[in-house]
């Protein structure tokens, strides 16, 4: 593949997964409540009371924001940096609540359906290869070749 294909898929994945951010957000606060989040916060068992509802009400804007950013190019770098420290926040705590055996609903897209962790592991981990590779694409040195140019 060529380096202006990379270019052009790392383009649809940034779109991609931003629109996904801005849906899960959306979804927590305009289609189930922030009210919900915060008990599928708390369901977590790893933060205060106060701290759930500080959480629940920064999160899905916090995912709105870095998600309408992603897709745009806007503050790309920083729009990244959001998306990774996401993800990494969302997997410690669906692998807490793993690891301590928690029957919950993940509060993902505000529903109450149960997790299921095999899913979240497969979903996170396609979350971190589409991040490193667009970091890879947009953000290599210059003058370096993409992958597999030719």
């Amino acid at each position: 593949m060529n380096p202006r294909n990379h270019q052009i898929a790392a383009l649809i994945l940034r779109v991609a997964m931003g629109a996904w951010f801005v849906t899960a957000g959306g979804m927590k606060i305009f289609a189930t409540g922030l009210d919900r989040f915060v008990v599928d916060i708390e369901n977590y068992q790893l933060v205060s009371h106060d701290l759930a509802v500080i959480t629940a009400y920064l999160i899905p804007w916090l995912e709105v924001v870095a998600g309408i950013c992603f897709m745009l190019g806007v503050l790309r770098k920083g729009a990244w940096l959001a998306m990774v420290g996401l993800v990494l926040a969302f997997s410690i705590s669906v692998g807490s609540a793993w690891a301590r055996g928690l029957d919950i609903s993940c509060g993902c897209l505000g529903g109450t359906e149960k997790i299921s962790y095999w899913r979240k592991v497969i979903e996170f981990a396609l979350y971190y290869v589409v991040l490193a590779y667009i970091a890879y694409v947009e953000w290599r040195t210059p003058g370096t070749p993409a992958i597999d140019s030719e």
